[in-house]
């Protein structure tokens, strides 16, 4: 009698689609909410301050969930308490609904979350076998896209039908990630045999999962001598591979945090409903999942130089078209424009440079000092994008949201001169993420 075929070891999987769904528009709603509690202006620059609270504390969380991570080796119970403190702190909201106590949830919200990020991706290894590893990460990274397309369903319809409740939204967000807590608690179970963190940085489908879920990861703590070890090719008039690399990494985050963080309450400004906003947001949240998909066949038939160029240069226009739309629209041609560049812009673009800008990042981290490598990596795109994020409203207040869309654009261009001065490199085994 022939055997059964084993069954698939990771359907624990499928516990990190309502998670996905609670944390996806969360950082829309504290901005929209920020603009009830304090009007406008005063509100955009709030959002910012949460904003760059939100992308500043990864950093420390990145080392401190990391370390836990090794010396613990309990995978199921920090994504477990990982998914219940979610559920805490979104439920919280509806108690205390104070500025201060909005801002400081959010960046909590961004503390635990990053818990789950690496027991996720070592489970993977763990339990699957080494040749469906790819295909897992693919797997998880379409669940958690899926996840926050639900997510943002969710919170345009819930805002279409109780138009002036935005606040309750929280409950049932705060429901979806304690089930995904419950799933996790009755699915996962402990692997047999346990890997370290840096497992994780040695292969691209690995890497490329866990910086899709938080884009700081840390093996180590990066010294002062690594920082100035990566730069070192400045003093040679910017002929080094690796510092022209982090110098279009700053860049990109740098742009990346201004649009960001003033998308949501330029949308707003510009009198689109709540249901509006999320309905664009969600719009390029269903783009970069489909775009994800094809990416890695695109940038294999190109040059990761070339690919990474194209995906700038999208996105680049993409932000200055809504700003020039800013500047000469209002109400629904904004929602317009909105609605066909970004799409553009955090889909298409996105998904192009993201592959073919961490795939070159691999060949850079990869080994002999790996680890300070990545940890330098992490802290310019961690620093970048709350330094991005912290200016946003001040700029968008002071000079108008279409000057900072404008700008954003215009450092997206300076990081394609950047890149086009990188050398050609050779792809490694495996060539891109497929």
């Amino acid at each position: 009698m022939a055997e059964k075929p084993e069954k698939r070891r990771t359907t624990w999987i499928y516990s990190v689609l309502p998670v996905s769904a609670a944390t996806g528009p969360v950082g829309t709603i504290v901005q929209l909410y920020l603009i009830y509690l304090n009007g406008q202006a005063l509100g955009t620059i709030y959002g910012s301050f949460a904003t760059a609270i939100f992308n500043g504390v990864s950093i420390p969380a990145a080392l401190f969930w990391g370390v836990a991570t090794d010396r613990l080796h309990k995978r199921r119970s920090l994504v477990v308490l990982s998914y219940a403190l979610i559920a805490i702190a979104l439920v919280s909201y509806f108690f205390d609904r104070t500025t201060a106590g909005t801002i400081s949830r959010y960046g909590a919200i961004s503390f635990v979350s990053v818990a789950s990020a690496t027991p996720l991706n070592l489970l993977i290894m763990e339990t699957e076998q080494k040749g469906k590893w790819a295909h897992a990460f693919a797997r998880l990274s379409l669940i958690i896209s899926a996840g926050n397309v639900v997510g943002y369903l969710i919170s345009a319809l819930w805002t279409q039908l109780l138009p002036n409740n935005l606040v309750l939204l929280f409950v049932p967000l705060s429901a979806f990630a304690l089930v995904s807590s419950g799933m996790a608690l009755l699915m996962i179970r402990e692997p047999e045999f346990v890997l370290e963190r840096e497992t994780v940085a040695l292969r691209k489908p690995s890497l490329f999962s866990r910086l899709r879920a938080n884009p700081v990861f840390f093996i180590g703590i990066p010294s002062g001598s690594d920082f100035k070890r990566a730069f070192r090719g400045l003093r040679t008039g910017l002929l080094s591979y690796v510092p022209l690399f982090y110098i279009s990494t700053i860049l990109f985050y740098l742009s990346a945090g201004l649009f960001n963080t003033s998308f949501v309450p330029a949308m707003h400004f510009y009198s689109m409903p709540d249901q509006e906003v999320f309905a664009v947001i969600l719009a390029g949240m269903v783009v970069q999942a489909l775009a994800f998909q094809r990416a890695g066949e695109y940038v294999s038939k190109r040059s990761l130089i070339t690919s990474s160029i194209q995906g700038l240069l999208l996105r680049g226009w993409s932000y200055v078209a809504i700003g020039v739309a800013g500047l000469l629209v209002t109400g629904s041609l904004f929602a317009v424009s909105a609605l066909i560049f970004y799409p553009l812009a955090g889909g298409m673009a996105y998904a192009v440079y993201y592959t073919s800008s961490n795939t070159m990042m691999f060949n850079t981290v990869k080994g002999r000092g790996a680890g300070s490598a990545l940890g330098v990596y992490s802290a310019v795109v961690g620093l970048a994008a709350m330094a991005g994020s912290f200016v946003s409203g001040f700029i968008s207040v002071y000079s108008g949201y279409y000057v900072t869309f404008v700008i954003a654009g215009v450092l997206l261009f300076a990081t394609v001169v950047v890149v086009s001065r990188l050398p050609q490199p050779s792809l490694p085994e495996g060539g891109v993420l497929q």
